[in-house]
């Protein structure tokens, strides 16, 4: 028993530092207001919908689970994507385990995702990305198992958690390069070309998959025009996107881990491609193939904060393995000790930014930001539930309408069902929605909440309602004010909850402006 002390003690100590940041995305999850996009997916957490104009449907799935255990919370919300950090996890540390049986690298494996601040902090923040991020480790991970095996049987499980990432984001079709390059590069080629496990696995991950299919053949497909529209969208060159994508990356991963990742990456691509060997090229592929491609898309295009993020997991295995092959593959010890040096680095200053930036939104009083601050800009918005709440009453006014789908989501997060919610336009978005309410609505008055000056919408000269005027109302964030809302008594009118897909109350955003971009 007292041999097994020291072996165990390391142990506890990573032990120790996960439990605590686990605890502390709790905290965060539980404390911080719902972001819109947040508010909007628990949204489709309620209806029963095989999919959604904008995403597949894997987010209102974790929502929902998440929300059956906590109830309609904030920490209900955002539960599964906690546990979605602690899956990631495991799965990073036995990919690097069993290619590595190293104890420095399990170590880095488990806390190179820590001191990330998406992963360390902002995995409790529910994006498709959040569902998407375990099962694209999973299927990398039954990659190496099968490696590890030469059981063709693990194409199987990859099949499966393929499916399962499609499901939660469409981008999880980037990592199909590596699957390939995994496939054909090394010398195992043929056996894998003439076995049906291969083909098998395609074929389960489009069986998982079909929930999305159906739903785009029964709605035009309009999930994957709304997402061509995006992918080929094209402006001019702009440094201002491509400092933005480089600095968000810069941001969200860590201004020291970034770079050591990067290099870690590299070094495996090329260590994996000059010896053909599965795992490096598996790994790195998955990094350099979407992180290429989103650089590119930033040459004329804002790339999402959150799009990129399921590349780097990988990355971070890809470093923690390429730690250890260097001094047994003969690099000169000043090499090999830097290499450590700038992970023990990335990682203690990664954690230590990761706990600032939690302590600053949940026990801070100050706005630092201003304006542009990622959660204060979309907080506050109970300020504006508590006057709307009082309108109702005043006016009589039955249903809530609004002319964006984030003032949507908020005001049907808080009201909860105490009132029909209705976004009038881009009703695109809805398709497959459970009736609201339309007999709290059809002949009655309603309220207009919306966002200055998007309330003088052109959209309302193609109705007959009558707008009255009520207040304005400020939404203020620790002293400043980020928004400025607009409530109006509306009657003499019912909206169409379901028009033709031609009208431009149907209308997405994305297409909306790609039809005026035509017309001009």
């Amino acid at each position: 028993m007292h041999a097994q002390r020291p072996a165990w003690r390391p142990w506890f100590g990573v032990a120790l530092v996960i439990a605590a940041m686990t605890a502390m995305r709790i905290v965060y999850a539980g404390v911080l207001d719902l972001r819109t996009d947040e508010a909007y997916y628990w949204t489709w957490s309620k209806e029963g919908a095989l999919s959604f104009l904008d995403h597949p449907p894997m987010i209102a799935w974790f929502i929902r689970f998440g929300t059956a255990i906590f109830g309609d919370t904030t920490l209900g919300v955002r539960f599964a994507g906690i546990l979605a950090m602690l899956a990631t996890q495991l799965l990073l540390a036995d990919i690097v385990r069993r290619v590595t049986h190293d104890f420095r690298a399990i170590v880095f494996a488990l806390l190179l995702p820590e001191a990330a601040l998406y992963y360390g902090l902002l995995m409790a923040k529910v994006a498709p990305d959040t569902a998407l991020i375990p099962f694209a480790v999973a299927m990398l991970w039954s990659l190496v198992r099968l490696n590890e095996s030469g059981d063709g049987r693990w194409w199987l499980a990859g099949g499966l958690f393929a499916g399962l990432a499609l499901l939660a984001k469409f981008t999880a079709i980037m990592l199909l390069p590596a699957v390939a390059a995994f496939m054909l590069v090394p010398d195992w080629r043929w056996r894998w070309l003439r076995s049906p496990y291969p083909w098998a696995a395609v074929l389960i991950a489009a069986i998982v998959f079909s929930p999305v299919l159906i739903w785009n053949y029964q709605h035009d497909w309009a999930s994957f025009r709304f997402q061509f529209v995006r992918a080929v969208a094209t402006h001019p060159l702009s440094l201002r996107t491509i400092g933005e994508f480089v600095g968000l990356q810069l941001g969200l991963v860590g201004f020291v881990l970034l770079p050591v990742v990067i290099s870690g990456v590299a070094l495996t691509a090329w260590r994996g491609y000059r010896r053909r060997e599965p795992v490096a090229i598996l790994l790195s592929t998955a990094v350099i193939v979407p992180f290429g491609y989103f650089f590119w898309k930033s040459l004329t295009l804002r790339v999402g904060d959150t799009w990129p993020m399921f590349l780097w997991p990988a990355g971070f295995a890809a470093t923690a393995i390429n730690a250890t092959m260097l001094p047994r593959e003969g690099f000169p010890e000043w090499i090999v000790n830097s290499t450590f040096g700038w992970i023990r680095t990335a990682i203690v200053a990664g954690i230590a930014f990761v706990v600032g930036v939690f302590l600053y939104y949940v026990a801070a009083p100050w706005n630092f930001i201003g304006r542009t601050d990622p959660v204060g800009g979309e907080a506050g918005y109970e300020q504006v539930v508590v006057r709307a709440r009082d309108q109702l009453q005043r006016t009589g006014a039955s249903w809530i309408a609004t002319t964006d789908y984030r003032t949507y989501a908020m005001l049907r997060w808080h009201f909860n069902g105490e009132v029909p919610v209705i976004q009038l336009n881009e009703r695109g978005r809805f398709q497959g929605f459970a009736d609201p309410g339309m007999d709290r609505i059809r002949g009655r008055a309603g309220l207009y909440v919306a966002r200055e000056p998007d309330n003088g919408s052109p959209l309302w000269n193609e109705t007959t309602a009558s707008r009255t005027p009520l207040e304005r109302v400020e939404r203020s964030w620790r002293g400043m004010v980020m928004d400025t809302y607009a409530l109006e008594k509306l009657e003499a009118w019912t909206p169409e909850l379901a028009p033709p897909p031609d009208s431009l109350f149907f209308r997405w955003r994305v297409l909306a402006w790609l039809d005026r971009s035509r017309l001009s």
